[in-house]
């Protein structure tokens, strides 16, 4: 099946599940004006089928970046790690926002790993948050950032 044939009943369940934000970068749609994509956590390219546990909702930005990647490398230790899975990981483990609330940083090696493949904290999503963070948008709650 295609991502093209994912039924209007299943959209709305991910939907639901997953909220407004994008299950890898915490972006909002209500913040963007941008509609999330449905992603294949594990990319059909890769293997992945198109079945509700292997479908969780992202921005264009990370379901671009991450593509057919599954796993990355730990920058500090070189491993080869499976990519953050929003579905069954839980966000706070796996990352937490800088300071200034900016940036996504790793905590553990998923995450580190996470925060480079699908670059989290490129230039332009930088500069918006920061936009966000005056306006006093994000980062967002933890409460908010459970699927």
């Amino acid at each position: 099946m295609s991502a093209a044939r994912v039924s209007a009943a299943l959209k709305l369940r991910i939907t639901r599940q997953a909220g407004s934000r994008c299950g890898y970068c915490l972006t909002s749609e209500r913040l963007t004006g941008i509609p999330l994509t449905l992603d294949h956590i594990i990319p059909i390219a890769a293997g992945g089928l198109t079945e509700e546990h292997n479908l969780w909702r992202a921005c264009r930005a990370c379901n671009e970046f991450k593509g057919a990647q599954t796993h990355a490398e730990d920058p500090p230790t070189g491993e080869r790690v499976l990519l953050f899975n929003p579905r069954t990981q839980r966000w706070h483990v796996h990352f937490e926002w800088s300071a200034d609330g900016a940036q996504i940083v790793g905590r553990t090696a998923c995450g580190r790993a996470t925060v480079l493949a699908l670059q989290f904290n490129h230039d332009l999503i930088v500069e918006a948050r920061r936009q966000w963070v005056r306006a006093g948008w994000h980062p967002p709650a933890e409460e908010d950032t459970e699927g």
